[in-house]
């Protein structure tokens, strides 16, 4: 243990000693290392951080939770015309669906439809998100509120004209005023402000979009104003199944009940899709694991380019040592002790860039979170990460210069240098 200590005492200060009196050479050889492991874990960094906060707001949703719909969330092999042709589902697919099921826990209706504007008084906030739902929505979603609440069966039936603003839009509106019992208007028409939610932060995931920039008002009063087969809505069924059901059990019934009540004849396909969020949280890790790929291998450029200059820097290393080498083994130093001492001082140089790469990500990092309100993250894993990296990186490009100078003959080593 002395030993690899002292050679690694050893190792440390000619490594320092190569750096002071080759700044340039050196530091454009740590360039690449520098730049390959910045660019590794930067880009896992990134994913991991935003893998965390999907999942983290993926939370307040049941991954059961069923979505019926006309349209598909993920890769299907029914071709573009056919699915053009499925019928949108209908409110009174919903109300069959939620009264002849029996393992589910609740069921809503909404709709995804196109942005509006929201005016109070004077003020205006133009692209509002918006999601016309029925009563149930808030239960699916697991809704918190800031003040308020959300509106109840009757009013979701009857289609009321009651809102629950997100919070960003009640502060953009009414700037720390309450506004539970004021009218704000939409669609030509006023509507009362029933709750706010509670604030949620940015990128928050939600079944109609970021709740903290979205409005929430029954469904009911969009099938009055545009009926059921207007072009600007894109109604689907949300499903939670009670816990422990078996899943598959459960997409095959709805979509038996869905096929008769719809007519469809046996041999023919299903004119909707079944969609369950487990799958699209597997969707993201897909996408996800994709990214983490794509960075490994154009980083890998970088440690492979940065690699090659810690070998050049050592082989001149060794060059310039020679009559050291020489003088160190007419002492008794063995080969072994010059290889580890070469094959040390070339891990150091690389674990010093690799600092430097991880030192980047980190200010990156702090600068990102306090700019855009989205908390990046780097991981006690990257880092250790990022070190190994930098240490095989030193190991693999150190090998071939450190066996070079253990192999040297001590004589010709001590003759070479005068």
């Amino acid at each position: 243990m002395l030993f690899y200590l002292r050679l690694l005492k050893e190792s440390f200060a000619f490594a320092m000693n190569a750096l002071r009196n080759n700044k340039l050479r050196t530091l454009l050889s740590l360039l690449g290392v520098t730049i390959g492991i910045f660019s590794i874990i930067a880009v896992l960094a990134a994913v991991d951080s935003l893998d965390r906060k999907i999942k983290s707001d993926l939370m307040s949703l049941d991954k059961n939770t069923i979505y019926v719909t006309s349209i598909s969330f993920g890769p299907t092999d029914i071709p573009k015309w056919k699915r053009e042709q499925f019928p949108h589902v209908k409110y009174e697919e919903y109300q069959y669906l939620k009264g002849s099921l029996n393992n589910i826990e609740n069921s809503c209706f909404q709709y995804f439809t196109s942005s509006q504007t929201l005016k109070f008084e004077s003020k205006t906030i133009n692209t509002v998100n918006m999601v016309p739902a029925t009563s149930e929505f808030d239960d699916i979603q697991r809704m918190e509120f800031a003040e308020g609440r959300f509106f109840n069966e009757s009013e979701s039936i009857s289609g009321k004209k009651v809102v629950v603003l997100g919070y960003d839009i009640a502060e953009g509106l009414f700037e720390g005023a309450v506004p539970i019992g004021k009218q704000v208007r939409m669609y030509g028409q006023k509507f009362t402000v029933i709750g706010v939610t509670k604030k949620k932060g940015e990128s928050g995931f939600s079944i109609g979009g970021d709740d903290d920039t979205t409005v929430f008002f029954p469904s009911n009063f969009m099938r009055r104003l545009y009926g059921d087969n207007n072009k600007i809505l894109i109604p689907l069924i949300i499903i939670k199944p009670n816990k422990g059901i078996d899943m598959e059990a459960l997409k095959g019934e709805i979509g038996q009940k869905l096929r008769n009540f719809r007519g469809v004849k046996d041999g023919e396909i299903d004119n909707f899709f079944i969609s369950v969020l487990s799958g699209f949280t597997d969707l993201i890790d897909g996408i996800i694991g994709n990214m983490k790929v794509g960075g490994w291998i154009i980083s890998l450029f970088s440690l492979l380019v940065g690699g090659f200059g810690i070998a050049n820097i050592m082989f001149v290393s060794v060059k310039e040592r020679t009559n050291l080498i020489g003088i160190q083994k007419s002492l008794g130093a063995k080969n072994k002790f010059i290889l580890f001492q070469f094959l040390f001082e070339a891990i150091i140089l690389c674990v010093i860039g690799g600092f430097i790469g991880l030192l980047l990500v980190w200010i990156i990092a702090i600068v990102l979170t306090n700019v855009l309100d989205f908390e990046f993250v780097l991981s006690i894993g990257n880092i250790l990460l990022g070190t190994g990296l930098a240490a095989i990186i030193g190991l693999i490009s150190g090998i071939l210069p450190a066996i070079s100078a253990s192999k040297l003959d001590p004589v010709e080593a001590i003759r070479s240098g005068m």
